[in-house]
């Protein structure tokens, strides 16, 4: 039953990664004017335009152009990027790695730190400590990336402690990983943004278990307060967190695009940007579906992890 159930997932996850690309297609084309004249510029001639037009295959029909880059998608071909000319698979290959580095430093701080928080607050209910950091959390959740960032330069990159450089700058070839200084405020940018939301849905679950029956009976047997805590209370409290933790990873994806623009970190955030600016489609297409695979491929693992924690689910059918 549980191979069923993730066979089912991943039937529903194909599913919206094709109708993503129909979405992502039909809005590219939908922008007004004309992309090759926007790319090459108002004083081109026409005959650079209609070489242009032919490799963006721009005059075939909106079917074939569609089949064509699906097609690209799923074999790996990203086709080249309609403003430089080179292929998007190399063009973005350095910044998938940084941002993808940039993701996983921020994940492996924000879920401990939000599990510790929701289950610390959680023992200390409508403690004032309780209320002090559901106060903060809810300030946090309401602002803004870009705020959050532009704070952290304020305080750490600027006179009061010039501690991290104030954006992310690397020298050709150099990766993320080489300098982890430009890493520490773009992923403390990510993790205030994502830590309101985990750790109150942590809270939230981990209070109504602490009131269970099966919690009750253990602090009964004498059980020391540790073991009932993080052997009966937690795992089963951490069911909810994991699907906001991936919907929170799969935001991740999506908001570091504002978080690498804020400290101009070369990842996919900034090419993506940069692609909108320059009207390089192509470069704008393969970016927008490699973050809607993310969410979804997230989104999985949630299932399956929720899955294999619920015996409900583990043993359904048998």
């Amino acid at each position: 039953m549980t191979t069923r159930l993730v066979l089912r997932r991943l039937a529903l996850a194909l599913l919206t990664l094709w109708l993503v690309s129909l979405l992502v297609f039909a809005a590219t084309l939908a922008l007004p004017g004309d992309a090759a004249q926007a790319i090459l510029g108002r004083e081109a001639t026409p005959d650079r335009l209609a070489a242009l037009r032919d490799q963006l295959h721009l005059d075939e029909p909106v079917v074939t152009q569609y089949l064509k880059w699906l097609g690209g998608i799923v074999t790996g071909d990203l086709g080249n990027s309609a403003a430089t000319q080179a292929p998007v698979g190399e063009l973005l290959s350095d910044r998938v790695g940084n941002s993808l580095f940039l993701v996983l430093i921020s994940a492996a701080v924000a879920v401990p730190l939000s599990i510790m928080v929701g289950v610390w607050t959680a023992m200390r209910r409508d403690r004032p400590v309780d209320h002090v950091v559901s106060t903060a959390s809810l300030i946090l959740a309401s602002l803004p990336e870009f705020v959050i960032g532009i704070a952290l330069i304020l305080l750490f990159a600027t006179q009061v402690f010039h501690a991290f450089p104030a954006v992310s700058l690397l020298g050709p070839g150099e990766k993320a990983w080489d300098d982890p200084k430009v890493v520490v405020l773009p992923a403390a940018t990510l993790v205030l943004a994502v830590v309101p939301y985990i750790s109150r849905i942590m809270r939230g679950s981990m209070v109504e278990v602490l009131e269970s029956e099966y919690v009750t009976m253990a602090t009964l047997k004498g059980l020391p307060r540790r073991t009932v805590i993080w052997r009966h209370a937690v795992p089963n409290a951490i069911v909810p967190a994991i699907q906001v933790t991936a919907l929170q990873l799969a935001y991740l994806a999506g908001g570091v695009v504002v978080v690498e623009f804020v400290f101009s970190y070369p990842g996919i955030g900034a090419a993506l940007v940069e692609a909108v600016g320059n009207r390089d489609m192509p470069v704008v297409q393969d970016v927008t579906m490699l973050a809607a695979g993310i969410y979804v491929g997230l989104n999985i693992l949630a299932d399956v992890a929720t899955i294999l924690v619920t015996p409900k689910l583990r043993t359904a059918g048998r």
